[in-house]
């Protein structure tokens, strides 16, 4: 029994390869790059199927364009289950991106579970460069709230379903999750000040200045980001408790997060 974990670079994947290493599990690690990555061999999501020899078990990371490939890969090398990261953004409705890949996944014959985070915690990662450039961490929307999560707690439930194996009980269920506490974006970052001792500038920017900023190719997700912060000022995220579901652990803080990762405003 042998379980392939996509996207092997990322903090999830590798926390979930970690966690099945030392649960003395039979891991294959798959990345677009893997010269990038010792031991990993080349994941092509348009043929996944080489990577898929041999496999029962899967930690998917998957979109709308090649989540058709994946599952007729999958059905031909008899994969009994996939775990697949998704979004909380699923549950907005049929046409969101995520909402769309959950669908076509989940029609595969092997037993699917949908893992559902809210916001990273290591959205963060992202203020650091830019503060460290800068001085600023400049968003729009700081008094937007959100309740974000710990990659480790993702991975943490994502290895639970896959330990448990298909067959018990989260066959076809998806685990909406957030981080512990709703907070806003400008407390956010007075918490890395309170952990890490910089003091940093927060600049709120006004919705154009945003669109001058943030470098995305796809117009029209960046507009619906915009649009999600704007909904969030002033209105607490909703804790969804899949994660300590899953985990039977408490979700870990931000302040952990922080602690977590050192240096990254220094």
């Amino acid at each position: 029994m042998t379980i392939l974990v996509t996207g092997g670079r990322g903090a999830i994947a590798r926390a979930v390869t970690a966690a099945l290493t030392e649960a003395s599990q039979d891991v294959r690690v798959a990345s677009r790059e893997p010269s990038a990555l010792p031991s990993a061999v080349a994941y092509d999501a348009a043929d996944p199927a080489p990577a898929l020899a041999g496999i029962s078990q899967v930690f998917l990371y998957s979109d709308p364009s090649t989540a058709p490939a994946f599952v007729a890969a999958a059905e031909a090398a008899g994969v009994k289950q996939v775990v697949l990261l998704s979004s909380l953004s699923s549950l907005g409705g049929p046409e969101d991106p995520h909402a769309k890949t959950e669908q076509v996944i989940a029609a595969g014959s092997y037993a699917t579970t949908r893992l559902q985070p809210g916001a990273f915690m290591s959205n963060a990662k992202y203020w650091a460069h830019q503060f460290r450039a800068t001085g600023q961490i400049r968003l729009p929307y700081l008094d937007a709230e959100e309740a974000p999560i710990h990659e480790r707690d993702i991975a943490d439930a994502a290895v639970r379903v896959l330990l448990d194996g298909p067959g018990n009980g989260h066959d076809g269920r998806g685990y909406p999750m957030t981080g512990p506490e709703s907070m806003t974006r400008r407390h956010q970052i007075s918490l890395v000040t309170a952990v890490t001792g910089v003091p940093i500038e927060a600049v709120d920017l006004t919705p154009d200045e945003a669109r001058a900023e943030m470098q995305m190719r796809d117009e029209g997700q960046r507009e619906t980001l915009l649009a999600y912060w704007a909904s969030r000022v002033g209105t607490p995220a909703t804790i969804e408790p899949g994660g300590e579901l899953l985990t039977a652990h408490t979700a870990r803080s931000f302040t952990t997060w922080l602690t977590d990762n050192p240096g990254l405003f220094t």
